[in-house]
């Protein structure tokens, strides 16, 4: 019983003395990679309303509608609702590769800590003004 004590004591003396690799978060945020798949970000001017990504979401979070055509020459369709329910969003990043146009991107931006399920159910602007570490690769 005491040489496993005295084993343990040393591994403790041990790790007292190498440098530390936590961080004091939330004062220093953690930078992630940028591969990272975080929340989305939307850019309604490319959208086509072509709903590929809330046909291939898994769980089904992503819900589109258009708005109504008030001129029948008009052949763009337009995005009347764009809404993403983080509740139930696994972050797969199928969304964003199925878009033909890269309309929708993951961003770098892994905190949606919110203190209502309600708070997780995001719209078009709030994903349109997320701006928060937009993959590299992604930005215009």
């Amino acid at each position: 019983m005491a040489t496993g004590l005295l084993k343990g004591l040393g591994v403790t003396f041990q790790e007292m003395f190498r440098p530390k690799v936590t961080t004091k978060y939330p004062d220093e945020p953690y930078v992630f990679p940028n591969r990272l798949r975080g929340i989305q970000k939307l850019y309604v001017e490319k959208c086509i309303v072509c709903h590929q990504c809330a046909n291939i979401c898994p769980t089904q979070c992503i819900t589109i509608k258009e708005k109504p055509k008030t001129d029948p020459a008009q052949k763009k369709k337009e995005l009347a609702v764009f809404d993403i329910n983080f509740e139930i969003c696994i972050l797969c990043d199928l969304c964003t590769e199925v878009c033909p146009t890269e309309a929708i991107v993951m961003t770098s931006n892994v905190e949606l800590a919110e203190t209502s399920r309600a708070d997780l159910h995001k719209d078009l602007p709030w994903l349109e003004a997320n701006n928060t570490n937009v993959r590299e690769v992604n930005k215009p």
